[in-house]
């Protein structure tokens, strides 16, 4: 609820209209244009969609329609629009709506933000998201019994902030049928006590288990939650997105959305299978408003770090287990050779070192030696060093995110061991190779702040300015290299290159302003910058008052 409120107040505050036609000339401030040849300018003129002219401010000045709308920055920075290569935009907006608990500390947090809720919410189930147990004092998972004392009777499902687990109440659980009992099916964990009893932690495939105690979110939730999201990632300068695991009904309320001029982010859809029919039989398609483009599929090789779901090749270091396998092979190779035919682009999550080896060896399989497919990994977070190489080799993308490993790295030595902790969020060395890195930061598993992405890729400290040496800072990368990877890289993964991601006259005109100019400020004033003007196809979609 304070979040929702805090957004509304923010709304109010800024406008978000498209602003009229006609020329903007921006200037007055440090304008980088991610354009190696010609790295900074004085102004950029957009005349309708496009960028007409880089560069001098006088020669600008003069090109410039009569009435164009001049945009003094003073002192602020401009930069191409920033794009969010991986984000779950329906997922953004429910966690607006919803119990929101991604700033809960502790397993007492969660108890009173629960206690709270259920207060304010007398009747009906309750969900929430955004929890994660890694830094909380108790050392362990929230489970069924914390639940209960915070919401006594009532059906509790509460999601992990990754995605990959949910903590149900007992109501929760008796509903779901789910006892000691209960198979895990293929997949999934059902996490126990000593007793035998069910916890109340499923992870991922058994969160099935519990999918129908919480009523789905009806159409007009979904809408408000799709259009609240996009005011929500303009107001913090992302002018674009890859909106993965896309289920085909939000597809149709984004496109509706679009037409009717309510949603002004440029978003690239990947399909969850189930919804995948139409672009598995005609291809990538774009609507015509030139914003919302369907490029491909979603698939899931294994599940995350934090809850041990994560694929690995060797043993957790500090549990029993190998990680979980997600989809089956032949499952898998029958939607990629599907993809392959109608020349749409596959996108697989894979954490562990041996979940990213298995989609290789399978993009191998479908791909045979095609290197221009831009398939994409997504997170890529531990790979193995012969596997490194491959990237590159292969054409395939990293989609990477920079916020998980500065929350990881708070338990990711735990889990994985010093001998391997280099395999983990190797952004700099996958650049090395020669891979394309396309980063963003997987909302609403992550905040969506593209402030947090380009410090986290610069910096590579928590938030709170710690690091050590199992944090292998080596793996930062230079501003210029965090510059292209929020700009240029999600572009080229999507096959938009030629139309976005640098400021160059010609091309679409997609622009982020920042109150700091990222590009030289100390790491901790990164942070501090305020999104100030998000341009898209050369509208105006926010500008802070």
């Amino acid at each position: 609820m304070r979040r929702t409120l805090a957004l509304a107040a923010l709304l109010a505050a800024t406008s978000l209209a498209h602003a009229t036609a006609g020329d903007l000339l921006i200037h007055g401030g440090p304008i980088h244009t991610g354009v190696a040849a010609a790295p900074a300018a004085q102004a950029v003129l957009i005349r309708d969609d496009r960028v007409l002219f880089v560069g001098d401010l006088a020669a600008a000045r003069a090109k410039a329609a009569k009435g164009a709308r001049d945009i003094d920055l003073k002192g602020a920075a401009a930069f191409p629009g920033f794009v969010d290569a991986h984000a779950h935009l329906t997922g953004i907006g429910l966690r607006e709506l919803t119990l929101n608990l991604d700033r809960t500390a502790s397993v007492e947090d969660l108890v009173a933000a629960v206690k709270a809720y259920a207060a304010v919410h007398p009747d009906g189930p309750i969900y929430g998201r955004g929890w994660i147990e890694t830094h909380w004092p108790e050392k362990r998972f929230p489970g069924r019994a914390d639940l209960d004392r915070a919401a006594p009777g009532r059906v509790v499902v509460l999601e992990r902030a990754d995605g990959h687990a949910v903590v149900a109440s007992s109501a929760a659980l008796a509903k779901a049928g789910v006892t000691r009992d209960t198979a895990a099916p293929a997949g999934g964990q059902i996490l126990k006590g000593d007793d035998g009893q069910p916890t109340g932690m499923l992870v991922d495939h058994a969160q099935s288990l519990v999918a129908g105690v919480i009523p789905p979110p009806s159409e007009m939730i979904k809408r408000q939650a799709l259009e609240k999201a996009g005011a929500l990632y303009a107001s913090r300068g992302w002018t674009g997105l890859g909106n993965m695991s896309v289920e085909a009904p939000d597809l149709a309320i984004l496109l509706s959305l679009a037409a009717e001029r309510k949603f002004s982010l440029r978003v690239d859809n990947y399909m969850d299978p189930s919804g995948a029919a139409e672009v598995l039989a005609k291809g990538p398609s774009a609507d015509p408003t030139g914003l919302i483009r369907v490029r491909g599929i979603k698939l899931y090789m294994d599940g995350a770090l934090g809850s041990r779901g994560a694929a690995l090749l060797e043993p957790y270091s500090d549990a029993e287990g190998l990680g979980l396998q997600l989809t089956p092979h032949d499952k898998g190779l029958e939607l990629m050779k599907a993809a392959r035919k109608v020349n749409a682009q596959v996108a697989m999550h894979a954490i562990g070192d041996r979940g990213n080896r298995m989609v290789l060896d399978w993009f191998g399989e479908a791909l045979g030696g095609d290197t221009a497919a831009r398939w994409r990994i997504e997170h890529a977070q531990i790979v193995a060093d012969q596997d490194l190489p491959r990237f590159s080799q292969m054409g395939v993308v990293a989609s990477m995110q920079p916020s998980h490993a500065i929350g990881d790295l708070y338990f990711a030595p735990a889990r994985l061991g010093k001998d391997r902790l280099h395999e983990g969020y190797r952004w700099k060395d996958m650049l090395d190779s020669g891979a394309v890195v396309a980063a963003g930061s997987d909302a609403p598993v992550e905040v969506g702040d593209p402030r947090i992405e380009f410090y986290a890729a610069v910096y590579r400290h928590g938030l709170d300015g710690f690091a050590n040496a199992d944090w292998h800072l080596e793996e930062a990368v230079s501003r210029e290299q965090a510059l292209r990877m929020l700009t240029w890289a999600p572009a080229y993964a999507a096959f938009a290159e030629q139309h976005r991601g640098t400021l160059e006259a010609g091309k679409k005109a997609d622009v982020t302003v920042f109150s700091k100019d990222l590009m030289t400020v100390a790491p901790a004033e990164i942070l501090k910058a305020d999104a100030v003007l998000t341009v898209v196809d050369g509208k105006i979609v926010f500008e802070k008052r």
